[in-house]
């Protein structure tokens, strides 16, 4: 009986740290279905969020700071694939914006905030000795700032291969806490 309780109760426990990882993974994936670059005064955004309704992809939208809605900024038609859709704007002013991917069936794929600064950057160099300069405003860290969004399905497995760590770990110390019998 004793065994028993002390079974359930160390499943109990388990269960709960397997889950943890499932919890903790549950808010990424509310991350930012788009990714957005700049080189020089172009800006580019790709998704794979979208799916093809009536002949369109959906729209994009570079608003300024100034800009709250999706209509007041500069849109562009998403183009491309059932992989992977895009839409570039050119000749965009320094500053920050704020690109928007709505679908054609009306859902948002993702907003993330981009910064313009206006001038090429140069190529990168492959002497060892040659240094480049640090950026001059770092990077835009946070939510799809420097990260990708992996979809459900990748935190999902992650999350599984965590918690099945978990429980072997608990198994295996809970058998080497038996004593030793012959």
């Amino acid at each position: 009986m004793r065994n028993s309780r002390l079974l359930l109760r160390s499943g109990l426990t388990l269960a709960a740290a397997a889950a943890l990882p499932t919890w903790l993974a549950g808010p990424s994936a509310a991350i930012s279905g788009i990714s957005v670059s700049t080189t020089g005064t172009q800006v580019s955004v790709v998704t794979s969020a979208c799916t093809q309704s009536g002949g369109s992809w959906g729209n994009a939208s570079l608003l300024n700071s100034g800009q709250t809605a999706f209509a007041q900024g500069r849109q562009a038609a998403l183009a491309g694939t059932t992989v992977s859709q895009s839409a570039a704007w050119s000749s965009v002013s320094p500053g920050t914006y704020t690109v928007v991917v709505v679908c054609s069936n009306g859902g948002t794929a993702g907003t993330q905030s981009v910064i313009v600064s206006g001038t090429a950057a140069a190529p990168p160099t492959t002497s060892s000795t040659t240094r480049s300069a640090a950026p001059s405003r770092g990077v835009m860290g946070g939510l799809g700032g420097a990260a990708r969004d992996y979809g459900p399905l990748t935190l999902g497995i992650g999350a599984a291969l965590v918690g099945s760590g978990v429980i072997a770990t608990g198994w295996y110390l809970r058998k080497r806490s038996k004593p030793y019998r012959l």
